[in-house]
């Protein structure tokens, strides 16, 4: 490993992560797991008034100005918490001139399910679902992977962005999502950390919400 890319790795990390009823944000100082920092709050009407004091509070001014990555979670989760997290996230990037990049909910906990679920087969996919109030489910594909220089290093690639399907097929193998507020925030920043040198800094113009429906389904 260069020195270039040991240095870029130190750098500090923040991210921010929602769900369909709590938001987040994770702070990592450099590339040990020891240095992160976390908040997690639950959320009624009040995240619109709450989100930029709680994250003034979560991190110093001077912190924030020295972050050189920067990550959000776009859903599928609440649609308001994603809108809010992302048009915050799009703002801290253009301000402090910091790379932004974006993964879905389910990417984010997709290692943690198939780990969960013993789930280690090299090319093995999976879906993971969420169902809808009325019908249909919104899914995506995921598929497990290894680095070609480590064979214990599980990564996870996403196959097919969350969608709405009407039913996954039976021969399918499929798995409810299940938010983690804690153990997401901490995975988003382990991808972040790695996608560091993918990044850069106009990537805020492609990060959007994902919500496949609309906000009253």
């Amino acid at each position: 490993m260069t020195n270039k890319l040991k240095q870029r790795e130190n750098y500090p990390t923040l991210v921010i992560h929602s769900t369909d009823n709590s938001f987040g944000f994770g702070y990592r100082k450099n590339n040990t797991l020891e240095s992160d920092e976390l908040f997690i709050k639950k959320f009624d009407n009040d995240l619109c008034n709450n989100l930029i004091n709680d994250l003034n509070k979560f991190i110093s001014k001077e912190n924030l100005q020295k972050i050189n990555k920067l990550s959000v979670s776009i859903g599928p989760a609440n649609f308001n918490a994603s809108r809010l997290i992302v048009v915050l996230a799009r703002t801290i990037s253009q301000q402090i001139n910091c790379p932004l990049d974006s993964f879905s909910s389910f990417e984010i906990m997709a290692k943690r399910i198939a780990s969960k679920n013993n789930i280690f087969t090299n090319k093995k996919s999976f879906w993971i679902y969420k169902k809808l109030k009325r019908k249909g489910l919104i899914a995506g594909k995921y598929e497990i992977c290894y680095e070609e220089k480590n064979s214990s290093d599980l990564f996870i690639r996403e196959t097919v962005l969350p969608k709405v399907v009407k039913e996954l097929g039976s021969k399918e193998l499929t798995f409810e999502a299940n938010y983690d507020d804690k153990e997401d925030l901490k995975e988003l920043l382990n991808l972040a950390n790695k996608n560091l040198l993918n990044s850069n800094l106009n990537s805020w113009r492609k990060v959007l919400p994902l919500y496949p429906i609309s906000p009253i389904n």
